[in-house]
């Protein structure tokens, strides 16, 4: 489409959105004003029937009734090798306008429409982590995904198994857990249960939330850039030790025997088998509804020391291809992303909404917020948004090893170093860059 056709949409919107009390109705009556045509725009995602699947779905069909004009076609694409998909469409310009997007390092780039200019700055605004979007993750450089919806990515424990177990506190510690675990296993409960079920990413669970709590727990501020930059290489002596009581969660005792090949560890924690998870916000709905006042969120202690930091951002969002025939009518539709219709749809899918102060009614979501808003509990982002994307590919194949005892932590962590010896030096710097 003509430049003088997009600028013409974008200063509607952002006309719409000022000085009234609902951003929705004026999006919906500004956009009618550029056009009426009828445009589908297909999206796809990686989101099965997770929270943010419902929520994603819910989104589309309340924008198609303020703009009958505009319908979605949704495309499920299979979630372990979703990324790859896209980026081979967006090499063709044969793939979708819109796309799930995770926040950062996923594709390149060069194949997502900036942001800034396509949606008002007052929109942008609105929304909180976008920081994490941007080059070299720089808000000045225009990010390149709308966010959804802030994310926690922590643990959650059934209180009914803790009392009966006679774990009397949420434990804090290496030594505080394996104490717990102890006790647990002692009364018929699997500690922790681990597996590729609930965000079924691989033949293998995800490494990266266990990683993340691994890092915050060497008390380091700086140590995800460290990684980064190899300040703290992957085979430090620090980074060795915090593995190897990682790993010792499986020879205590706390762990399934089958961390590598389990898929249905989230019924274990559905069913009370197990009384800890490590999961994220995408499943604090179906705890809630399943042992309402009876689960609760904790930061995986994965520290010698009482740890005192979470993992929270903004995660994911829809992100505009740079290709779309329909970059207007797409860019209406991630605007509309940003106003408490939006947001009060991701509330009621149990999600927590990424629109600045905006409120979550879900009692464990509250809890999450608590940590970092009155807990004094650092908000750090997840380790793989902010290291580099081969040293992520690496690692999802072998940090797993380390904790189901096929892989001593030094000879694993050895490796890492090496793939990110390997890196291109402008990868390794003090300073985080995104791929181009």
């Amino acid at each position: 489409m003509k430049k003088k056709f997009i600028v013409a949409s974008v200063l509607a919107v952002a006309l719409a959105l000022a000085g009234c009390s609902s951003t929705s109705s004026k999006t919906s009556s500004s956009s009618d004003a550029v056009s009426t045509a009828p445009v589908t725009l297909t999206v796809w995602h990686n989101l099965g029937d997770t929270q943010n699947g419902v929520a994603l779905k819910a989104l589309t069909a309340a924008y198609t009734a303020l703009h009958p004009n505009v319908t979605f076609n949704m495309v499920s694409q299979p979630a372990d090798n979703y990324f790859a998909l896209l980026q081979a469409a967006a090499v063709s310009k044969t793939g979708p306008d819109l796309a799930l997007m995770w926040c950062c390092l996923f594709i390149h780039k060069s194949y997502l429409a900036n942001l800034k200019g396509l949606v008002p700055d007052a929109a942008l605004a609105r929304m909180g982590g976008m920081q994490w979007t941007a080059e070299n993750f720089d808000l000045t450089n225009g990010p390149n995904i709308m966010l959804t919806d802030r994310q926690f990515y922590m643990g959650y424990y059934n209180k009914t198994a803790f009392a009966k177990a006679g774990v009397t506190s949420v434990p804090k510690t290496w030594d505080e857990l394996y104490a717990a675990c102890g006790k647990l296993k002692s009364s018929g409960f699997t500690p922790m249960v681990y597996g590729n079920g609930g965000q079924s990413l691989g033949a293998l669970y995800y490494p990266w939330y266990d990683a993340s709590y691994i890092t915050i727990g060497q008390a380091s501020a700086t140590g995800f850039k460290d990684l980064y930059s190899g300040k703290n290489q992957w085979d430090s002596a620090a980074n060795v030790a915090a593995y190897t009581k990682y790993a010792a969660l499986k020879t205590k005792g706390c762990t399934n025997s089958d961390v590598l090949t389990k898929t249905n560890n989230l019924d274990d924690f559905l069913n009370g088998k197990a009384a800890m998870i490590i999961d994220g916000t995408w499943d604090t709905q179906k705890f809630t509804d399943k042992f309402g006042d009876q689960v609760g969120a904790f930061a995986p202690p994965f520290s010698d020391a009482p740890i005192k930091g979470v993992v929270e951002m903004a995660g994911q969002g829809i992100s505009i291809m740079k290709y779309s025939k329909n970059i207007t009518a797409a860019a209406g539709f991630v605007t509309f992303m940003t106003t408490d219709q939006a947001s009060a749809i991701f509330d009621k899918a149990g999600l927590i909404p990424n629109v600045l102060g905006s409120t979550t009614s879900n009692p464990v979501n509250k809890e999450m917020l608590a940590f970092t808003e009155t807990g004094g509990y650092t908000a750090y982002p997840m380790l793989d948004n902010v290291i580099q994307g081969d040293v992520v590919d690496a690692g999802n194949k072998i940090l797993p090893s380390v904790l189901a005892g096929k892989i001593a932590p030094a000879a694993a962590l050895k490796q890492l170093r090496q793939v990110w010896e390997q890196l291109a030096a402008d990868a390794k710097t003090e300073t985080y860059k995104l791929p181009n």
